[in-house]
């Protein structure tokens, strides 16, 4: 396994599943690298993704150590990883669709999406699970001549990894609003909030590889399911 993409994934599901959690203390990085059969310049480069992600840290001249306050949940906001790939390696990504529809954008949603009246978009709800516990609820647009061949087959799995794997597209760039708002309606029925609880709104246009704009998105977080952390090189 000598890519360190790959490698920190790994190391991310033993964190995330308690393989290191009695001394909360990782290998040395000359172990790691006999472990995974690669160098230690790749271990490094493993680490240095955990760590920008928040989950680990260094002591100079003691060792590298999981942070006291990471969550499984915890969302590092200037990488763009759906959920399915962000959290389906520690356990199960499920998808309920609340509603799924092809309408004509408004106002708003052309300004955003950058298309005309007379293109039509995917209107689709869905709450989003892990390991059956409700996380977050994600209102997404999508321009049907962009994204063609999206099903309810689709929305049941991963979004993203449909783009990349089928249509032969690749992610890229992202602008993201990040606010706190109070639990509606919604949110109590299908995150199980009460109408006291906060809820973290992350509002967010993504684009493709190429520039184009394909989704325009509110995703609403339960308040404790996780922080968002911005790394700033």
């Amino acid at each position: 396994m000598a890519n360190y993409h790959d490698i920190a994934a790994d190391l991310r599901s033993k964190i995330n599943h308690g393989f290191y959690e009695e001394e909360k203390k990782l290998p040395k990085q000359s172990e790691l690298a006999a472990d995974y059969q690669t160098s230690r310049v790749t271990i490094q480069k493993a680490l240095n993704i955990l760590q920008m992600e928040g989950i680990i840290y260094g002591k100079k001249g003691t060792g590298t150590f999981i942070s006291d306050s990471y969550s499984t949940f915890d969302y590092n906001a200037k990488i763009n990883r759906g959920l399915t790939k962000r959290l389906g390696e520690t356990g199960k990504i499920t998808s309920k669709i609340i509603s799924f529809a092809i309408l004509f954008p408004d106002e708003k949603e052309q300004e955003k999406l950058k298309i005309r009246s007379d293109q039509q978009i995917y209107d689709i709800v869905r709450l989003r699970l892990f390991d059956d516990v409700p996380v977050v609820l994600e209102y997404t647009i999508m321009p049907l001549h962009v994204i063609p061949g999206i099903t309810e087959e689709v929305l049941s799995s991963s979004v993203y990894s449909y783009i990349t794997n089928q249509l032969h597209s690749s992610i890229g760039t992202s602008v993201r609003r990040i606010k706190a708002d109070r639990a509606d309606t919604y949110d109590q029925q299908y995150l199980s909030c009460a109408a006291t609880d906060p809820i973290l709104e992350v509002e967010q246009t993504v684009y493709l590889g190429d520039g184009t704009p394909f989704e325009f998105s509110q995703s609403r977080h339960r308040y404790d399911m996780g922080d968002f952390i911005v790394v700033n090189n």
